[in-house]
Protein backbone atom coordinates (compact mmCIF):
# COMPACT_ATOMS: atom_id res chain seq x y z
CA UNK A 1 0.00 0.00 0.00
CA UNK A 2 1.31 3.28 -0.96
CA UNK A 3 1.84 5.48 2.12
CA UNK A 4 0.09 9.13 1.96
CA UNK A 5 3.49 11.80 2.04
CA UNK A 6 3.11 13.89 4.90
CA UNK A 7 4.64 17.39 6.59
CA UNK A 8 6.47 17.28 10.09
CA UNK A 9 6.37 20.04 12.57
CA UNK A 10 8.39 19.75 15.73
CA UNK A 11 9.46 22.68 18.38
CA UNK A 12 13.16 23.12 19.26
CA UNK A 13 13.57 23.05 23.17
CA UNK A 14 15.08 26.56 23.24
CA UNK A 15 11.60 28.04 22.26
CA UNK A 16 9.53 25.75 24.24
CA UNK A 17 11.66 26.98 27.26
CA UNK A 18 10.92 30.84 26.30
CA UNK A 19 7.58 30.20 24.77
CA UNK A 20 5.73 27.47 26.52
CA UNK A 21 2.30 28.33 25.57
CA UNK A 22 2.65 28.96 21.91
CA UNK A 23 0.44 27.56 19.30
CA UNK A 24 0.57 27.78 15.52
CA UNK A 25 -2.88 27.38 13.34
CA UNK A 26 -2.02 25.90 10.13
CA UNK A 27 -4.34 26.47 7.36
CA UNK A 28 -3.89 25.32 3.77
CA UNK A 29 -5.83 25.12 1.11
CA UNK A 30 -5.88 25.09 -3.04
CA UNK A 31 -6.34 28.80 -4.18
CA UNK A 32 -6.48 30.99 -7.09
CA UNK A 33 -4.49 33.50 -6.78
CA UNK A 34 -3.35 36.57 -8.95
CA UNK A 35 -4.53 40.29 -8.48
CA UNK A 36 -6.64 41.06 -5.44
CA UNK A 37 -10.67 41.25 -6.53
CA UNK A 38 -11.92 44.88 -5.43
CA UNK A 39 -14.25 43.37 -2.98
CA UNK A 40 -10.95 42.18 -0.59
CA UNK A 41 -9.81 46.07 -1.61
CA UNK A 42 -12.59 47.51 -0.04
CA UNK A 43 -12.82 45.38 3.07
CA UNK A 44 -8.90 45.87 3.46
CA UNK A 45 -9.97 49.68 3.80
CA UNK A 46 -13.21 49.79 5.77
CA UNK A 47 -10.60 47.72 8.26
CA UNK A 48 -7.91 50.15 8.04
CA UNK A 49 -10.18 53.33 8.61
CA UNK A 50 -11.96 51.48 11.67
CA UNK A 51 -8.68 50.68 13.32
CA UNK A 52 -7.49 54.23 12.60
CA UNK A 53 -10.11 55.71 13.71
CA UNK A 54 -10.65 53.67 16.82
CA UNK A 55 -6.64 53.28 18.37
CA UNK A 56 -3.52 55.09 18.76
CA UNK A 57 -0.19 54.12 18.13
CA UNK A 58 0.46 53.54 22.18
CA UNK A 59 -2.66 50.96 22.42
CA UNK A 60 -1.36 48.69 19.37
CA UNK A 61 0.93 46.57 21.53
CA UNK A 62 -1.72 46.26 23.73
CA UNK A 63 -3.58 44.08 21.32
CA UNK A 64 -3.58 40.22 23.29
CA UNK A 65 -1.67 38.42 19.92
CA UNK A 66 0.89 41.50 20.21
CA UNK A 67 1.95 42.04 23.32
CA UNK A 68 2.50 37.99 23.79
CA UNK A 69 4.54 37.82 20.71
CA UNK A 70 6.45 40.99 22.01
CA UNK A 71 7.13 39.15 24.90
CA UNK A 72 8.10 36.05 23.88
CA UNK A 73 10.43 37.93 21.90
CA UNK A 74 11.82 39.67 25.24
CA UNK A 75 12.61 36.24 26.33
CA UNK A 76 14.47 35.06 23.24
CA UNK A 77 16.89 37.94 23.65
CA UNK A 78 15.53 40.56 20.83
CA UNK A 79 14.28 43.75 21.44
CA UNK A 80 10.55 43.82 19.81
CA UNK A 81 10.95 47.82 19.39
CA UNK A 82 13.42 47.05 17.19
CA UNK A 83 12.44 43.76 15.41
CA UNK A 84 8.36 44.53 15.50
CA UNK A 85 6.16 41.86 14.96
CA UNK A 86 4.74 42.02 11.32
CA UNK A 87 0.96 42.65 12.50
CA UNK A 88 2.62 45.40 15.08
CA UNK A 89 4.38 46.91 12.10
CA UNK A 90 1.11 46.91 9.71
CA UNK A 91 -0.81 48.32 12.34
CA UNK A 92 1.33 51.01 13.00
CA UNK A 93 1.28 51.72 9.26
CA UNK A 94 -2.45 51.96 9.45
CA UNK A 95 -2.42 54.21 12.50
CA UNK A 96 0.12 56.45 11.12
CA UNK A 97 -2.13 57.60 8.14
CA UNK A 98 0.60 55.62 5.91
CA UNK A 99 -2.28 53.52 4.38
CA UNK A 100 -1.83 50.35 2.89
CA UNK A 101 0.05 48.64 0.37
CA UNK A 102 -1.73 45.81 -2.26
CA UNK A 103 0.21 42.93 -2.98
CA UNK A 104 -2.08 39.69 -4.14
CA UNK A 105 -4.92 37.93 -3.05
CA UNK A 106 -3.15 35.80 -0.81
CA UNK A 107 -1.50 38.19 1.18
CA UNK A 108 -3.90 41.08 1.25
CA UNK A 109 -5.89 38.03 3.26
CA UNK A 110 -3.18 37.65 5.86
CA UNK A 111 -2.61 41.15 6.22
CA UNK A 112 -6.52 41.84 6.58
CA UNK A 113 -6.62 38.85 8.56
CA UNK A 114 -3.63 39.73 10.65
CA UNK A 115 -4.93 43.77 11.07
CA UNK A 116 -8.90 42.26 12.46
CA UNK A 117 -6.38 39.79 14.82
CA UNK A 118 -3.10 40.94 16.09
CA UNK A 119 -1.70 38.10 15.22
CA UNK A 120 1.63 37.65 12.95
CA UNK A 121 0.61 35.46 10.22
CA UNK A 122 2.65 33.69 7.24
CA UNK A 123 2.04 32.97 3.75
CA UNK A 124 3.80 30.88 1.76
CA UNK A 125 3.50 28.87 -1.46
CA UNK A 126 3.20 25.58 0.04
CA UNK A 127 5.35 23.95 -2.69
CA UNK A 128 7.89 25.83 -1.32
CA UNK A 129 8.14 24.15 2.01
CA UNK A 130 9.61 21.62 2.99
CA UNK A 131 7.95 18.83 4.61
CA UNK A 132 9.93 18.71 8.03
CA UNK A 133 9.11 21.50 9.58
CA UNK A 134 10.61 22.73 13.12
CA UNK A 135 10.12 25.77 15.01
CA UNK A 136 12.65 27.15 17.28
CA UNK A 137 14.77 30.48 18.28
CA UNK A 138 17.10 32.19 15.39
CA UNK A 139 20.95 32.14 15.81
CA UNK A 140 24.09 34.37 15.32
CA UNK A 141 24.54 35.15 11.46
CA UNK A 142 21.65 32.61 10.26
CA UNK A 143 21.24 33.78 6.63
CA UNK A 144 17.69 35.23 5.75
CA UNK A 145 16.34 36.99 3.40
CA UNK A 146 13.58 39.32 4.21
CA UNK A 147 10.43 39.78 1.97
CA UNK A 148 10.96 43.56 0.88
CA UNK A 149 13.92 43.74 3.96
CA UNK A 150 16.51 42.57 2.26
CA UNK A 151 19.21 40.63 4.97
CA UNK A 152 17.93 40.14 8.20
CA UNK A 153 19.25 39.69 11.57
CA UNK A 154 17.13 36.86 12.55
CA UNK A 155 19.45 35.72 15.96
CA UNK A 156 16.75 35.62 19.04
CA UNK A 157 14.10 35.77 16.65
CA UNK A 158 11.22 32.83 17.40
CA UNK A 159 11.73 30.67 13.58
CA UNK A 160 10.51 28.32 11.10
CA UNK A 161 12.78 26.13 9.51
CA UNK A 162 12.91 23.02 6.73
CA UNK A 163 15.35 21.26 5.24
CA UNK A 164 16.16 24.41 3.09
CA UNK A 165 17.27 26.42 6.01
CA UNK A 166 14.69 29.42 8.09
CA UNK A 167 11.90 30.57 5.80
CA UNK A 168 9.75 32.39 8.71
CA UNK A 169 9.74 34.66 11.71
CA UNK A 170 6.64 36.54 13.43
CA UNK A 171 8.80 39.71 11.44
CA UNK A 172 8.89 38.54 8.20
CA UNK A 173 8.94 35.84 5.94
CA UNK A 174 11.25 34.97 3.60
CA UNK A 175 11.40 35.36 0.05
CA UNK A 176 12.00 31.26 -0.44
CA UNK A 177 9.01 30.44 0.50
CA UNK A 178 6.87 33.49 -0.62
CA UNK A 179 3.17 33.44 -2.84
CA UNK A 180 2.85 35.42 -6.05
CA UNK A 181 0.53 35.61 -8.82
CA UNK A 182 0.83 31.99 -9.67
CA UNK A 183 0.97 30.45 -6.44
CA UNK A 184 -2.00 27.70 -6.12
CA UNK A 185 -0.79 25.81 -2.99
CA UNK A 186 -1.87 28.22 0.09
CA UNK A 187 -0.18 27.75 3.53
CA UNK A 188 -0.97 29.90 6.74
CA UNK A 189 0.77 29.32 10.21
CA UNK A 190 -1.05 32.19 12.34
CA UNK A 191 1.30 32.87 15.01
CA UNK A 192 -0.26 32.78 18.93
CA UNK A 193 2.32 32.78 21.45
CA UNK A 194 -0.01 32.16 24.46
CA UNK A 195 -3.09 34.46 24.26
CA UNK A 196 -6.00 33.79 26.75
CA UNK A 197 -8.31 30.85 26.44
CA UNK A 198 -10.29 31.22 29.17
CA UNK A 199 -13.20 33.24 27.65
CA UNK A 200 -12.54 32.85 24.34
CA UNK A 201 -9.99 30.78 21.75
CA UNK A 202 -9.43 33.66 19.54
CA UNK A 203 -6.93 31.38 17.73
CA UNK A 204 -9.70 29.11 16.61
CA UNK A 205 -11.62 31.96 15.59
CA UNK A 206 -8.43 33.15 13.29
CA UNK A 207 -8.26 30.55 11.80
CA UNK A 208 -11.74 29.86 11.20
CA UNK A 209 -11.97 33.21 9.52
CA UNK A 210 -8.81 32.25 7.40
CA UNK A 211 -10.85 29.62 6.05
CA UNK A 212 -13.42 31.71 5.06
CA UNK A 213 -11.45 34.65 4.06
CA UNK A 214 -9.47 32.69 1.72
CA UNK A 215 -12.64 30.59 0.31
CA UNK A 216 -14.63 33.98 -0.62
CA UNK A 217 -11.93 36.04 -2.47
CA UNK A 218 -8.92 33.29 -3.12
CA UNK A 219 -11.69 30.28 -4.03
CA UNK A 220 -10.12 27.85 -1.81
CA UNK A 221 -11.23 24.08 -1.91
CA UNK A 222 -9.30 20.86 -0.72
CA UNK A 223 -8.92 22.97 2.61
CA UNK A 224 -6.98 21.58 5.90
CA UNK A 225 -7.26 23.01 9.01
CA UNK A 226 -4.97 22.55 12.47
CA UNK A 227 -3.93 23.81 15.60
CA UNK A 228 -0.76 22.24 16.95
CA UNK A 229 0.35 23.28 20.60
CA UNK A 230 3.65 23.55 22.03
CA UNK A 231 4.55 20.88 24.44
CA UNK A 232 7.50 19.29 26.47
CA UNK A 233 7.55 16.02 23.87
CA UNK A 234 9.75 17.33 20.54
CA UNK A 235 8.73 15.02 18.69
CA UNK A 236 7.39 15.71 15.29
CA UNK A 237 3.57 16.10 15.08
CA UNK A 238 2.16 14.97 11.75
CA UNK A 239 0.52 17.62 9.87
CA UNK A 240 -3.35 16.59 8.44
CA UNK A 241 -3.07 19.07 5.66
CA UNK A 242 -2.86 18.60 1.96
CA UNK A 243 0.85 18.63 0.20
Amino acid sequence: MMMTPTRRLSFDPAILQHCPDFRVGVVAATVTGGVSPSDLIETMGREARLLADTCDLGAIKQSPAIATTRECYKRTGKDPNRYRPASEQLSRRVVRGLGLYYINTLVDIGNLLSLRTGYSIGVFDRTKVGSDIVFGVGKAEEPFVGIGRGELNIEGLPVYRDENGAFATPTSDHERTSVDDASTAALLFINDFGVDRSETDRLQQAVSEAVELLTRYAGATDIGTQIVSASEDTAPICLSIPL
